[in-house]
């Protein structure tokens, strides 16, 4: 019993440590400091680097692999692959590279992806909501209705804009908003601190929810270009 424990606790510790380097190491890659197509310091200076063993460095290593950040091979070692290769629709790989990117450009480019999906998106919600989906976004505007601070505010306007997703019915589309709540957080928030007061669009929201549960597709469409318009001017002022 008491192996089994510890053997446990030693697992979780060399999965918290490889995380941890796999974190640093992929952040490093992102920010530049190893350019695309430079090889990796040998695994000795990576192990002392991080303090870590090798066994720890070489799971790290594999989930970089994973992510298309690094790639290795015979003779030529671990080099870092080229920025078309990165898969930054991998949840950790967006996180980490939304930490390190020049905050303008990653705010446009998030802002670019959700211009994108968002109005056509709300379209297809006002068209194929259900009870259950129709329910949950009813429930996300009346907090946000409710919101009595940025926190508040900011939980709502993200549960919001996840309903609206999942009310498309497009299975296809739930997960890619879950890919984006942790990076898109950090946006409402910084919009709601850069408006005049934290709720200053919800006049736009409610346009958008008003349109979505009367199924009337093209209004909820520009409802929510309109929405978006309001956030890059936000961003780009």
């Amino acid at each position: 019993m008491h192996d089994n424990r510890a053997n446990s606790k030693e697992t979780t510790i060399q999965r918290d440590l490889h995380g941890r380097v796999a974190h640093e190491l992929g952040s490093a890659i992102l920010r530049g400091d190893f350019p695309p197509q430079s090889p990796l310091p040998r695994e000795a200076e990576l192990m002392e680097r991080f303090g870590v063993s090798r066994t720890v460095l070489r799971e790290a290593l594999r989930t970089l692999t994973s992510k298309g950040l690094i790639e290795s091979r015979p003779k030529v070692g671990t080099r870092v692959r080229n920025k078309a290769a990165w898969n930054l629709l991998d949840g950790d790989v967006l996180e980490w590279y939304s930490r390190v990117a020049p905050p303008m450009q990653f705010a446009i480019k998030l802002q670019e992806m959700r211009e994108m999906i968002e109005p056509f998106a709300a379209s297809l919600a006002a068209d194929n909501h259900e009870a259950f989906t129709r329910e949950r976004l009813t429930k996300a505007h009346g907090a946000m209705v409710a919101a009595q601070n940025v926190d508040e505010w900011v939980r709502a306007d993200l549960d919001f804009h996840l309903c609206v997703l999942a009310a498309c019915s497009n299975e296809l589309l739930i997960p890619l908003g879950t890919l984006i709540e942790r990076t898109l957080e950090g946006q409402l928030r910084l919009n709601a601190k850069r408006a005049e007061v934290f709720n200053a669009s919800l006049a736009e929201h409610t346009a958008v929810f008003d349109a979505i549960i009367a199924r009337n597709a093209n209004a909820a469409r520009r409802a929510m270009e309109n929405l978006l318009g309001v956030t890059r001017g936000r961003i780009e002022s």
